[in-house]
């Protein structure tokens, strides 16, 4: 579950001396967002999309792929824990890299849960946005969509069958099949699931 706690006064170095017990801790501007482990259609749909946008990152050698728990941390008041993160090469090359830069960070996943679903799309969606992030996605498995956010959008663009990024005309773009990824992530091996 994804709930504030009612102290709005946290700093970083408070959410770093927190316990390592399992739950997901990240800050918005002094506000500290707790999450409970996933569940496993989340794990699943983790998974997947891990090993879809691997091989393509690989092969372009550009950009690095990263899985929660990683801290992104834009500030001393701004530390996220994104599902999946794809950084250009170079960016993570300390243990603390600074993500202030407008652009390092490429793609940011959220994988929503009924009780991370306020902060995945307000709270955090600002930060993202406000922070540069070129793409930010909010993956729900449960309406079997993908909102795809980019930094000015007021609404987002809806994808519900395929989706394809990067969405830059430089590169050949990978295409994931969503409604394939959304049947594994259920485990609905029928049709348009797990093979072609």
């Amino acid at each position: 579950m994804a709930m504030p706690l009612p102290n709005t006064g946290w700093t970083l170095e408070m959410v770093h001396a927190l316990p390592d017990d399992g739950k997901r801790y990240e800050l918005v501007d002094g506000e500290l967002l707790v999450s409970a482990a996933p569940t496993v259609v989340h794990q699943r749909i983790q998974r997947l999309l891990g090993d879809l946008l691997s091989p393509y990152l690989r092969q372009t050698r550009l950009c690095e792929l990263f899985y929660a728990p990683y801290a992104l941390t834009f500030s001393q008041q701004r530390e996220l824990q994104p599902d999946l993160l794809v950084v250009r090469v170079g960016a993570s090359a300390t243990d603390t890299p600074d993500f202030g830069e407008s652009g390092s960070v490429l793609l940011a996943v959220e994988i929503l849960s009924p009780s991370t679903a306020r902060h995945d799309r307000w709270t955090k969606r600002k930060v993202y946005q406000e922070q540069g992030v070129t793409e930010y996605w909010i993956v729900d498995p449960d309406a079997r969509l993908v909102e795809r956010w980019l930094p000015n959008d007021t609404r987002p663009e809806l994808h519900r069958d395929l989706i394809r990024w990067p969405s830059v005309p430089s590169l050949m773009p990978l295409e994931i099949n969503l409604l394939r990824l959304f049947a594994e992530g259920h485990l609905e091996w029928g049709d348009g699931g797990h093979g072609e």
